[in-house]
């Protein structure tokens, strides 16, 4: 009886077991299909050490962000978020696509990305798509579309005093001579001229345009153009001839947009001399026009089809005078990079390169090439049009470039990403970039830079 009621007692048990060893088994069946099945939609498997990462097919649709479940074995629990509810977005550069399926603009509900599994230590971390329910980070893909993207912010003391090589340097850059030659009825010739010299920046950088127009002498006005840009602009003749040609025959500069200037500047001689009230005078500013810029337009070319262009002026390279103007052409056309390369050679698979570039028409190559001397570092590459000063190596970056602009402020649009990337370089110093940690640290950084910042 005692033998039989300890065989009852083994049954009883082993019934109690087996629906629990069978539930164990189909979760373990289903875990090996899932797996098999996401290695079959993110394509070949590449590896280094326990860890690795699938790449997108390129099939997938357009990816865009990389929407991580959390998916882990707990020892007392098992498996946990087994619907897959993503507890986080993030991406590195080179493994994010842009495809998608109901995206407006950059970001969808539908992703497909990398993913990556650490055998040894049974955790699982990959990319599945659930319904749009489960997830943790309620951010629909209709409200995702909202997001704006700006450079930097515009607030800049209104007390700063700014240099004017930082002005000269920055309009290099950024700004415009322009004349317009514009057909007018209740003109004796039929014809008007109105000279222009304006500077375009993105709204947030509008802190900028106040610091030029306070410093030349409050002339000119800021006005809104489109959605989302500002336009600093001094159309009067008399403020063009008092404060703007003068600050610019003191402070001169020094890129190819010299030619335009001085060609801008007859073209202000003609009409302080009335000659712009003569049809004779008239042909002058268009023959001078057409060597401004982008030449003229298709109405002047069928108005005055027989006219010669000037020959445009020769602007050899004249050395640069002071520091401030660097600072000011850096802020409009320095770019501070950070990037995130797939590599098998780095024990986390990614290798952060840092990047300090001015680009510039090729006509300009001559002054990319004196950076070189002129910060120690560097090196100038051409492709097709365009010539581009790069500093990659950190040691420069570090005791050069940065030092540079520590003394001579980047302003606007620029400062805020200068900030970060002055961060970022403090973690490769301290080779934090070697850890999970510190790349997750970059990372962040990286996606509040230059068309990632978001607006606040």
């Amino acid at each position: 009886m005692l033998f039989f009621l300890s065989i009852s007692s083994i049954i009883e048990i082993l019934l109690l077991l087996v629906p629990s060893l069978m539930v164990i088994a189909f979760v373990t069946i289903a875990e090996r299909k899932t797996m098999a099945s996401m290695q079959r939609r993110l394509g070949p498997v590449w590896g280094f050490g326990n860890f690795s990462l699938w790449d997108k097919l390129s099939n997938s649709g357009e990816t865009l962000k990389l929407m991580v479940p959390n998916y882990s074995w707990k020892i007392m629990c098992g498996w946990i978020n087994y619907s897959c509810m993503v507890i986080s977005q993030k991406i590195y550069e080179n493994i994010m696509g842009d495809r998608g399926s109901k995206s407006v603009y950059t970001t969808v509900k539908e992703q497909r990305v990398d993913g990556g599994w650490c055998v040894y230590s049974t955790h699982l971390r990959y990319t599945l798509m659930g319904f749009e329910r489960n997830y943790q980070i309620k951010i629909p893909s209709n409200q995702m579309n909202k997001l704006r993207f700006y450079s930097t912010d515009s607030k800049i003391n209104s007390n700063y005093s700014l240099d004017p090589y930082f002005l000269t340097g920055f309009a290099d850059a950024e700004s415009s001579f322009m004349v317009l030659v514009l057909k007018e009825p209740n003109n004796k010739i039929g014809w008007t001229v109105k000279p222009r010299f304006s500077i375009g920046l993105h709204k947030k950088d509008v802190g900028i345009l106040n610091l030029i127009k306070s410093y030349l002498s409050n002339t000119g006005s800021i006005l809104k153009q489109g959605k989302n840009s500002m336009q600093y602009r001094v159309s009067s003749l008399r403020d063009i001839t008092n404060v703007v040609i003068p600050h610019f025959n003191k402070y001169p500069l020094i890129t190819q947009k010299r030619a335009d200037f001085l060609l801008f500047k007859e073209i202000v001689d003609l009409i302080i001399k009335k000659e712009h009230l003569t049809i004779e005078g008239i042909r002058k500013i268009v023959a001078l026009k057409a060597s401004l810029n982008l030449g003229l337009t298709d109405d002047l070319k069928v108005a005055f089809p027989d006219i010669v262009p000037v020959t445009r002026p020769l602007v050899k390279y004249s050395e640069i005078l002071d520091p401030n103007w660097l600072a000011g052409f850096s802020s409009g056309e320095g770019c501070f990079s950070v990037r995130l390369k797939k590599s098998i050679k780095h024990r986390l698979g990614f290798q952060t390169i840092l990047t300090f570039k001015l680009t510039q028409h090729i006509r300009d190559k001559e002054l990319m090439e004196n950076f070189i001397s002129y910060l120690n570092c560097g090196s100038v590459y051409t492709y097709l049009e365009e010539a581009q000063y790069m500093v990659i190596n950190t040691e420069d970056l570090v005791e050069k470039i940065i030092p540079f602009f520590d003394k001579y402020k980047i302003l606007g649009v620029k400062n805020l990403d200068y900030q970060n990337f002055k961060k970022v370089i403090e973690l490769v110093k301290n080779k934090e970039h070697l850890t999970t940690e510190g790349l997750d640290k970059i990372l962040e950084l990286k996606e509040s830079m230059n068309k990632g910042r978001n607006s606040v």
